[in-house]
């Protein structure tokens, strides 16, 4: 009766193992994307980069009203310089067209880039928190339906993705 007693001890000390919860950590991505100091330094240097492009969008876009406004305000042109007007407006919109789908190629471009390198750096520092503190789990918070907020790694996280190199 003893031995059978230990027995059942055993498999409900077994059974018991099995069902406790698993060791688990959240990070909220969200805060970790405004927290990055890889994604603020990317956006600045993507900024810097389409500025001359931008700058040329906004001269151009002027250019465009003053010839509109200037077509608007003089109706005693010749078809000589209706034409020639036309022709000017034409050419710059076209050349503002051309210049704003390079921007937004180059912009979607390097986003792709930066979303790639930044997903890396996040895997590798959630496998980082995992191991030190011995995870069997890291989740993002917006996947828990409720957790305890001892378990919330976020600061941890951005620590560890803004150091990644």
């Amino acid at each position: 009766m003893q031995k059978m007693i230990i027995a059942m001890g055993i498999a409900l000390a077994s059974m018991t193992s099995l069902t406790q919860a698993a060791g688990y950590g959240v990070i909220d991505l969200e805060r970790l994307v405004e927290n990055s100091s890889y994604l603020k330094q990317q956006n600045t240097a993507v900024q810097q980069k389409i500025q001359p492009q931008t700058n040329k969008i906004e001269q151009l876009s002027k250019e465009l009203e003053a010839l509109q406004q200037r077509a608007q305000s003089n109706t005693k042109f010749t078809d000589a310089e209706k034409q020639k007007l036309s022709a000017q407006y034409q050419a710059k919109f076209q050349e503002l067209n051309q210049l704003q789908q390079s921007v937004q190629s180059s912009v979607q471009s390097s986003i792709q880039q930066v979303r790639t390198v930044f997903d890396a750096r996040v895997k590798q520092a959630a496998e980082q928190l995992r191991k030190e503190n011995n995870l069997d789990v890291v989740l993002n918070k917006n996947s828990a339906l409720a957790y305890d907020p001892k378990y919330d790694l976020t600061d941890k996280m951005i620590q560890k993705v803004n150091v990644i190199k």
